[in-house]
């Protein structure tokens, strides 16, 4: 059977809490952040979660349940079809039509009903939520939170005669996320300055820049790109996903001189010839200074990933100055990738990938490690000690229907700190693609310099 550990771990790789510094609502500035409304979109955590609360609590004592809006409403729909106890729904603000009622729902006046909250900090929206209910004829006694934050708000509920039911506490949480080795020391620390009201001091961490990295970077490749970056004052690199070696070759000549490196998929040129194809394509790299980028995402055992990269039609090791590669296969699979870097998958920008918490720990790990790697592809912040890579950036759209999510250049050098920007539709589909590249070079470069 699941322990409480186990399911909070499993709850936590949805994101519900996150440490760093964040404004409150209140203005105050917190360690860490706790957003519970992941939970709804997982059914079997969600049913979990409501056998956890349902547990907990007399259920004899209760003739209704009722959550608090909006993030409790799906746990308590849960817990009701859990344990037949009759659902009710308070309303934010009374309906301004119709019934104009503030509570949906069969109830009747004098009995008792259980409230559900995510989180609870001061408790006074809650004494304010238990008087409405109060009010419309339905007794409280008890109040079950998932998440305590441990500020007052269950000694405040209590001091009111009315009975607290607590999943967690921050303290609790906390410390399982340390033993999981998912919280270091000072962030502990952190947090308890903070719930012990003691002044709570957030490092000021910069970012590095490009010249910084330099001095980081061992990887040849690695400096090749940066220098590149400083000389053309890019960090933009366009995915040329385009199908015929005539468009493939007029990208290049119109994108050129704003990019450090050309991403190619060159398994989707349907007219592909060594001769025809990537001797003029390196021309061309060596005219407007740009690296090659085959962005093949190697992902077999380490002998078939050595015949994919030097055999066959695209003999990959000839030409390409890096590719990437995903680690799945492990340590040892990368080891056949030679006289180029390697930019490993860390996490992809595709809605519902399966590169969790987890895995991005694990591969990031590896991608560290092995001198072959001088980079990762990711969404998420990963080590100083790799180049960063972010697809998915786009001026003007949020995502393209297939599951594929944009963010924008200032949000990836500010929030997650990468280092260069890979963007394609957003400048092979427009319809001027020359001053789109520059557009995104001179964008992408200003949210680098504003981060610094």
């Amino acid at each position: 059977m699941e322990t409480k550990k186990e399911f909070l771990l499993e709850c936590y790789q949805l994101g519900i809490i996150k440490f760093g510094r964040f404004t409150l609502k209140s203005g105050i500035e917190s360690p860490f952040y706790v957003d519970l409304r992941p939970l709804a979109s997982d059914p079997k955590i969600l049913k979990s979660l409501a056998n956890y609360l349902l547990d907990m609590l007399p259920l004899d004592n209760f003739d209704l349940i009722c959550g608090v809006p909006y993030a409790a409403l799906p746990m308590a729909t849960a817990m009701s079809l859990e344990s037949y106890i009759p659902l009710i729904i308070k309303r934010k603000e009374a309906k301004a039509y119709g019934t104009k009622q503030l509570i949906e729902g069969i109830f009747k006046k004098g009995q008792n009903c259980l409230l559900v909250e995510d989180v609870i900090t001061s408790g006074k929206s809650l004494v304010e939520t238990i008087e409405e209910v109060e009010n419309e004829g339905i007794l409280v006694s008890d109040i079950v939170v998932v998440l305590d934050r441990q500020q007052g708000g269950k000694e405040l509920l209590e001091s009111k005669g009315y009975k607290v039911h607590a999943l967690f506490t921050i303290s609790e949480v906390c410390q399982m996320l340390q033993d999981a080795g998912h919280l270091t020391d000072e962030e502990l620390t952190r947090i308890h300055d903070f719930l012990n009201g003691n002044p709570v001091k957030f490092e000021v961490v910069k970012r590095i820049s490009y010249e910084e990295k330099l001095d980081l970077c061992e990887h040849t490749v690695a400096q090749k790109l940066l220098k590149i970056a400083l000389e053309k004052k890019s960090n933009l690199i366009v995915s040329a996903d385009v199908t015929t070696t005539k468009e493939l070759l007029e990208l290049v000549e119109q994108v050129g001189p704003h990019i450090v490196a050309l991403k190619t998929h060159m398994d989707i040129i349907s007219d592909f010839d060594p001769d025809s194809t990537i001797l003029p394509l390196k021309d061309l790299a060596s005219k407007y200074n740009f690296l090659l980028m085959e962005d093949r995402k190697f992902a077999d055992i380490g002998n078939t990933q050595e015949l994919q990269f030097s055999m066959g039609v695209f003999k990959i090791s000839n030409w390409a100055d890096f590719v990437t590669a995903q680690v799945i296969a492990g340590y040892d699979s990368l080891n056949c990738f030679r006289n180029v870097g390697v930019v490993a998958i860390i996490s992809m920008s595709s809605t519902g990938t399966l590169t969790d918490l987890q895995y991005r720990e694990q591969a990031a790990s590896i991608a560290v490690s092995h001198p072959n790697v001088f980079g990762g592809v990711s969404q998420n912040k990963i080590s100083k000690e790799l180049l960063q890579f972010t697809p998915g950036v786009n001026l003007a759209d949020s995502g393209d229907g297939k599951g594929q999510q944009y963010n924008t250049p200032e949000h990836v050098f500010k929030k997650i700190e990468t280092d260069f920007i890979i963007v394609g539709r957003g400048i092979y589909k427009s319809e001027d693609i020359e001053k789109a590249a520059l557009r995104y070079k001179i964008a992408g470069w200003n949210a680098y310099l504003d981060a610094l």
